[in-house]
C-alpha cells in the first residue's frame, strides 16, 4: 500500500495486481494445448476419413515435423503481437492476429515442405489448421470471458491516472466506470495548474498538476495513463512526456473528445507524423433503408408463427381472469414524430391509468418511461406476462405494419416526447424497436438518461450485424428476466 501525502489530497491507494503480468504467459499456455489438442484430431481424423489417403499412417510419416509445426504457430503468433498486453480484454485485434499467424504459420510450412520436398500428409496439414484455429479463437474468448469476470469482482484490475481538465476527466471516468469489465481502476487525475480542486465534480481524487505527471507516476507506479483534452498545451510537450515516461512500465492511452462513436465509423490515418482521426457519418439514413424494413416484415411473419401457441394460452389467461380485454393499445410516437397505437397484451387491471396519478405522486416521479416494481396494479397473469416480455410480442404486429421496427428506440409516449431535450430528438428519426440497447442493457434498471444514451448510440451507428446481435442477447436477457418488472 503506498500513501501520496504529496499533492492536493491524502488517500490511501491499493496495490498493483501482479497477476496481470502472467496474461500473456497463461494465454501462451493455453494456445499450446490447444493446438496440441488440434494436432492430435488432426492426425484422427486423416487416418479416419482418409482424405488425401497415402499408404502408412500419418504418426508414421510426420516424424520431427509435427512439433515443430506445433512450436511454429506458437512463433508466428508471439511474432505478430498475438501475446502483447495490450491485445487482451477488448477488441478484435486479438483475433486478427490470430488468423495472421495461422496464415503465416501454414505458408511458412507449406512452402518449406515444398522446397525441401518433405511428404508431409495433406490431410493433416488440412485438418490441423482447420481445427487449430478456431479453437484457438474459442480458447481466447473463454480466458477473455475469465477476465471479465474477474474484473467485474475486482481482481486483474490496471491502475490508471486521468490527465487533463477536469470536465474532460470525468468524462472518460464515467466511460471507465459504466464499462468496468476493462478493468480500469481510476487512481485519481491530474489536471492544469489553473484549477484548484481537489476533486472532480464526478469525484475523482486530484492527485495534483498535469505538470507533475512524472513524479506522480514514479511515487504511484499506475499501469495506464490516459490523456484527456486539456492535458497538456501541445504536441511537442505530449512527445517529451512519451520520453519521459520510456523508462517507467506505464501504458499511454490518448483519448480523443468523441464519445459513443462505434468502430466502424471511425479511421486512424497517420499523415506526416500526425495521427487522424476520421469520424464516418451517422447511420440514421441506413437504419431506415429497406433491407432493414424486408428484414422486420420477414421476421416478425415468422415469429408470429412461431409464437401462435403462447398468443393463444396468454390470451385465454387474460381473459379467463376478470373478463377484461385482451390488449391494450397506447399511443406511442414513431418515426418523425408520427403517433401510433402500440398493442400489447394487458398485464394491469382495467381502470390502470386512473390509477396512474396517484402512483406518481407517492413514488416522485419526475421524467421518462414510468415504471416500479410490485405495481399494484399489474394482474396475476401480468406478473409472468412481464416476467419473460411476452406482453410485448402483438408488437409484431405493428412491426409488419410499419409502425416499428424488430430493433429499434424503445418507443416513447406523448409526454415524454413534449419533454424532450434537442438531442433526444434524434431518437425519433428511425422507426422505435420492440428490443435494443437499452433493453439487452439492463431493460428498466437503466436511469432516463443512460436509456436515451443508448438509444442515440444506436441511432448514429446502426449496422445489420448489430441488428442480429441485440436479437439474440434479447433472448439472453429475457430468459434470464433481467431489469423486468
Amino acid at each position: 500500500m503506498t500513501l501520496l501525502a504529496e499533492g492536493r489530497r491524502r488517500f490511501v491507494l491499493t496495490a498493483p495486481s501482479r497477476a496481470l503480468r502472467y496474461l500473456p504467459s497463461t494465454a501462451l499456455v493455453l494456445d499450446f494445448l490447444v493446438v496440441m489438442l488440434a494436432a492430435g484430431l488432426a492426425i484422427v481424423a486423416r487416418d479416419s476419413l482418409g482424405v488425401f489417403a497415402t499408404p502408412g499412417t500419418v504418426a508414421q510419416t510426420l516424424g520431427g515435423v509435427g512439433p515443430l509445426m506445433v512450436v511454429s504457430w506458437l512463433v508466428a503468433i508471439l511474432l505478430v503481437g498475438g501475446y502483447q498486453k495490450d491485445v487482451f480484454g477488448a477488441g478484435t485485434d486479438e483475433y486478427k492476429r490470430l488468423l495472421t499467424g495461422a496464415l503465416l504459420c501454414a505458408g511458412l510450412v507449406g512452402v518449406g515442405c515444398y522446397l525441401a520436398r518433405y511428404p508431409l500428409p495433406r490431410g493433416f496439414f488440412l485438418f490441423f489448421f482447420l481445427f487449430g484455429l478456431p479453437g484457438l479463437a474459442v480458447g481466447r474468448f473463454l480466458l477473455r470471458r475469465a477476465l471479465y469476470q474477474a474484473r467485474l469482482r475486482g481482481a486483474l484490475l490496471q491502475r490508471t491516472i486521468i490527465a487533463g481538465s477536469a470536465a474532460h476527466v470525468d468524462e472518460i471516468a464515467g466511460v471507465l466506470r459504466r464499462e468496468s469489465w476493462l478493468g480500469y481502476q481510476i487512481v485519481g487525475a491530474l489536471t492544469p495548474a489553473t484549477e484548484k480542486e481537489t476533486e472532480t465534480a464526478a469525484g475523482v481524487p486530484v492527485l495534483g498538476n498535469s505538470e507533475e505527471l512524472l513524479a506522480t507516476v514514479t511515487e504511484i507506479g499506475p499501469d495506464v495513463i490516459f490523456f484527456a483534452a486539456g492535458a497538456l498545451g501541445s504536441g511537442n510537450e505530449m512527445r517529451k512526456v512519451v520520453w519521459d515516461l520510456e523508462a517507467n512500465d506505464v501504458q499511454v492511452v490518448i483519448a480523443p473528445s468523441v464519445t459513443d462513436i462505434s468502430s466502424e465509423r471511425i479511421k486512424f490515418r497517420p499523415v506526416g507524423g500526425l495521427p487522424l482521426i476520421h469520424i464516418g457519418k451517422p447511420r440514421t439514413v441506413q437504419a431506415s433503408r429497406w433491407a432493414k424494413r424486408t428484414f422486420d416484415i420477414v421476421g416478425s411473419l415468422g415469429l408470429l408463427v412461431l409464437f401462435a401457441p403462447i398468443f393463444a394460452f396468454a390470451m385465454a389467461r387474460i381473459k379467463l381472469h376478470d373478463r377484461g380485454p385482451v390488449l391494450f393499445n397506447q399511443t406511442r410516437v414513431g418515426k418523425d414524430g408520427v403517433a401510433f397505437q402500440c398493442h400489447k397484451f394487458r398485464t394491469m387491471v382495467i381502470n390502470a391509468e386512473d390509477l396512474l396519478a396517484e402512483l406518481h405522486r407517492q413514488s416522485g416521479y419526475q421524467n421518462g418511461l414510468f415504471k416500479m416494481k410490485e405495481d399494484p396494479r399489474v394482474t396475476g397473469p401480468g406478473t409472468w406476462l412481464r416476467r419473460y416480455s411476452i406482453d410485448e410480442l402483438p408488437q409484431l404486429l405493428n412491426v409488419l405494419r410499419g409502425d416499428m421496427s424488430l430493433v429499434g428506440p424503445r418507443p416513447p409516449l406523448p409526454l415524454e416526447v413534449a419533454r424532450y431535450e434537442p438531442d433526444t430528438v434524434r431518437r425519433l428519426r428511425v422507426r422505435p424497436g420492440m428490443t435494443g440497447l437499452w433493453q439487452v442493457s439492463g431493460r428498466s434498471e437503466l436511469s432516463f438518461a443512460e436509456a436515451v444514451r443508448l438509444d442515440l448510440f444506436y441511432v448514429d451507428n446502426w449496422s445489420m450485424l448489430q441488428d442480429l446481435t441485440i436479437l439474440m442477447r434479447t433472448f439472453q436477457a429475457v430468459f434470464g428476466s433481467r431489469g423486468a418488472y
